[in-house]
């Protein structure tokens, strides 16, 4: 169920009125492929607002969807209601670094495989969701594998990380999983996706000026994650000019593949919250007037919170009751 943006003048002179960034379809002419791809597919208010959608709906009301179950159960819901989403965009748990205590939660698998394996399959499940000119942001940060047999060592690590026998702390396979072993996780993701016909447009790197140090004493500390673009089609939409920097000769080139962004603070319910500045990009960049952001792996709510501020309808999914609480006190506390 899609809304098409009709031609108008009427329409084009209100939209410069408002948000001089935002793309008008008549300046988009001729309408070649590439251009085409900058017309906004947008979901309806009927497919947004599914009676069956609701009754799934851990939260709903006119602009914001909140679902508590797996991520694969719930983008059949949101296909079966017709629902279109502009940008996904999301950090799901990293590789053994979190146990959120719910049954059937991502990133405690026994082997990093079968971690990346899952992570593709949830979004493999959001094609029929995601427009055709939607995109996708991923963040993932990587990890090492330790192959100690214990976690709780007499290393001085984040309280939340001290969970007990992480699967890195296990034996490993002789091959990948060795001790002192960087896992390349995030990259491993995105050759998966490329396996399954998604293309990798960037690589962001995320930089961390003031990172938790590493408690090491034979390496350099990680200071960095990755935020990676991926869309499904050659042609998608990407509007430039909401989130570009001007050169000197006042033309607007596109923002930098470094992002220099401090963590959000730790004093959080959410162990591994991360800021709104994180999404800024990802969601002005790609998501169209009237669009939809969604998150996957909602956690504390910050895409949702920054949608919301920005005028976009949001949809946010977690496994984790208390998250899809915590989503909702977010945005009640907007109001």
């Amino acid at each position: 169920m899609l809304e098409t943006s009709k031609n108008s003048s009427q329409r084009r002179a209100t939209s410069k009125a408002k948000k001089p960034a935002v793309l008008d379809i008549e300046e988009v002419k001729p309408l070649t492929k590439a251009n085409a791809a900058l017309v906004p597919q947008v979901a309806s208010k009927a497919a947004f607002a599914d009676k069956e959608l609701r009754k799934a709906a851990f939260y709903a009301d006119d602009n914001i969807l909140i679902l508590n179950m797996d991520v694969r159960e719930a983008m059949g819901h949101l296909a079966r209601a017709g629902v279109i989403v502009n940008c996904m965009v999301t950090s799901p748990p990293f590789y053994g670094q979190r146990d959120y205590g719910v049954e059937g939660q991502i990133g405690l698998e026994e082997h990093p495989r079968d971690f990346i394996a899952n992570l593709v399959e949830c979004f493999e499940s959001s094609r029929p969701v995601l427009a055709e000119n939607g995109s996708l942001w991923v963040n993932l940060g990587d990890t090492y594998w330790s192959g100690k047999g214990e976690h709780k060592s007499g290393e001085v690590k984040q309280s939340a990380r001290r969970f007990g026998l992480r699967p890195q702390d296990r034996t490993g396979d002789g091959e990948l999983c060795k001790p002192k072993q960087l896992l390349l996780i995030p990259h491993r993701f995105a050759i998966a996706m490329q396996d399954r016909d998604w293309l990798v447009r960037n690589d962001n790197v995320w930089v961390k000026p003031n990172p938790i140090p590493d408690q090491v004493r034979d390496r350099c500390s990680m200071s960095h994650e990755y935020v990676f673009h991926l869309v499904k089609s050659r042609w998608y939409y990407f509007n430039k000019g909401a989130v570009g920097r001007k050169s000197p000769s006042g033309s607007v080139l596109p923002p930098s593949d470094t992002w220099e962004i401090a963590p959000a603070r730790r004093i959080h319910k959410h162990k591994a919250r991360f800021s709104e500045e994180l999404v800024r990009i990802p969601i002005l960049s790609t998501t169209p007037r009237r669009g939809v952001v969604l998150d996957p792996f909602g956690g504390s709510g910050t895409s949702l919170i920054f949608a919301r501020k920005h005028g976009f309808r949001a949809i946010g999914i977690d496994l984790k009751t208390e998250f899809c609480q915590l989503m909702v006190e977010q945005l009640r506390a907007l109001d």
